[in-house]
């Protein structure tokens, strides 16, 4: 291994700047961070979150009580203290979710990303390491399990293998996903560091067709609150803003109520939370819709991971 990338009591700068490109990349459930910090700031979510975050916190984990046994309630509770940080304790509820829900590649990749997070030293703990290989075991697609490999090798040494590993998922991700540019800034960066030559690669590997279950992208152009109706409210006085957005979800919801078999609006109906940063509303919205619409189950699944739904 370089000098560059050799532990001297801690992260280096090098593995450091990887795994912050990871955070960004692949937090949460595979691109919900990558979409939050990329996109512009939902006007009045900040604020909301900003407001009560320990009541809203207090909520999910008063619903962990109440059903212990629930995967769901867990994840939410998990996605949300990663959220706020706490990756210990997002860790925490993630190993309680898997224990429910053990056949769930992205549980398992969820909780390896957490357990990095938590790390203050080791880049790639063993437990960390271990819950990502469970997921490559039970999906060999899992995105977020096949990134942090390729960090380990690149922490590892094999510098070209974590690229041509990097390479492989650029291949696989699916047009207009939230992660696509943050996956080519990685490969770029990581290739410069060791001055390996990626420029002729990147532009001839490009994010593959979506699939049928993949249409309409519902980070699209699907019609509901969209990122230039939140910057419209954001020239309204603050309680006319919050009014507005809440006016939007509400009236996604009431039609949601009177019709649950509109798969398409339990679409914008996550979208709407996961721009408003309610991640946990926004993985309950997918429970929901799936209980509504079983046959429908692939394709909400399908845009929930586009979106960055939590537990997807």
């Amino acid at each position: 291994m370089s000098e560059s990338n050799k532990m001297t009591g801690g992260i280096t700068r090098t593995n450091r700047a990887i795994l912050v490109a990871a955070f960004v990349l692949l937090a949460g459930a595979i691109g919900y961070a990558a979409w939050r910090d990329s996109a512009p700031a939902a006007p009045g979510a900040a604020a909301e979150a900003a407001a009560a975050p320990s009541d809203q916190l207090a909520a999910l984990e008063a619903r962990t009580q109440r059903e212990p046994n629930s995967a769901e309630a867990w994840t939410a509770l998990g996605a949300a203290r990663f959220d706020l940080s706490d990756f210990a304790g997002a860790a925490a509820a993630y190993e309680k979710a898997v224990g429910i829900s053990p056949e769930s590649a992205g549980l398992w990749s969820a909780l390896g990303e957490a357990r990095v997070m938590a790390s203050d030293r080791d880049p790639m703990p063993p437990q960390a390491l271990t819950a990502f290989e469970k997921a490559i075991a039970l999906d060999a697609k899992d995105p977020r399990a096949r990134y942090f490999m390729a960090v380990k090798k690149d922490i590892g040494g094999d510098h070209k293998g974590a690229i041509d590993d990097w390479f492989a998922l650029l291949a696989d991700t699916p047009q207009g996903a939230p992660w696509e540019a943050d996956l080519r800034r990685t490969i770029e960066q990581v290739g410069a560091i060791h001055k390996i030559d990626v420029a002729t690669r990147l532009t001839n590997t490009q994010a593959r067709p979506l699939t049928a279950d993949e249409m309409p992208v519902a980070a699209r152009a699907i019609p509901g609150p969209s990122r230039a109706d939140m910057e419209a409210a954001s020239q309204l006085p603050k309680g006319q803003q919050d009014q507005m957005i809440e006016g939007m979800v509400s009236g996604l919801e009431a039609k949601l109520k009177a019709n649950p078999a509109d798969v398409d609006r339990w679409i914008m109906l996550m979208r709407s939370r996961m721009t408003l940063g309610e991640t946990a509303k926004a993985a309950q919205a997918l429970k929901d819709g799936i209980a509504a619409n079983p046959a429908a189950a692939g394709r909400l699944k399908a845009q929930a991971q586009l979106l960055g739904v939590p537990g997807a």
